[in-house]
């Protein structure tokens, strides 16, 4: 399982958000709207997506 990838997308905006949100969306490596990052499928990496599901989209 270590070897797969997973695409997380950045789709609404930070501002508003709470700032434990907005330091996970950083910990993801996304920096602005429509940034994608490809990210190892772990866990830990799907535990922040599941944080914060409702500013982000993921594929794979």
């Amino acid at each position: 399982m270590a070897d797969k990838k997973i695409r997380v997308t950045l789709v609404k905006s930070l501002i508003g958000t709470k700032q434990p949100h907005r330091a996970t969306v950083r910990g993801l490596g996304l920096r602005s709207i429509n940034h994608t990052v490809e990210l190892e499928d772990t866990p830990a990496v799907r535990g922040m997506i599941n944080k914060v599901f409702y500013l982000v989209k993921c594929e794979g």
